[in-house]
């Protein structure tokens, strides 16, 4: 999410052109920038504290998380253990819905991927 809103360049050209196209809905779950938080206030992650309005201003669109998001992240196999990533797993699968990631863990779940 932090290369889609601050550099791009980081993405593979494809991956770009699909955040781009104005046929594509780009969701963002909450689950990221809570994540980048966390980070950022541990010093482990350096990005500014406008993420929020970054994401606004990028024309992206706030994912809800509901209670069976919830109940889908703790039933998935444990191919991948962080609880940040597992949630954005349940969330594409329920809402049919491509991830952008460079972590290969996730492919192992049954889950549209799109390589960063």
């Amino acid at each position: 999410m932090l290369w889609a809103i601050l550099d791009r360049s980081q993405l593979r050209t494809e991956t770009v052109a699909a955040i781009e196209d104005p046929d594509n809905d780009v969701a963002i779950s909450p689950v990221s920038p809570w994540e980048i938080e966390i980070k950022r206030r541990a010093g482990r992650l350096h990005a500014g504290e406008g993420v929020v309005a970054e994401i606004a201003r990028a024309g992206f669109t706030s994912l809800p998380i509901s209670l069976e998001h919830g109940v889908a992240a703790a039933r998935l196999p444990l191919h991948h253990r962080d609880p940040f990533d597992r949630m954005l797993v349940a969330q594409a699968q329920l809402d049919g819905l491509t991830i952008v990631t460079s972590d290969e863990k996730i492919a192992r779940y049954q889950v549209a991927v799109l390589p960063a």
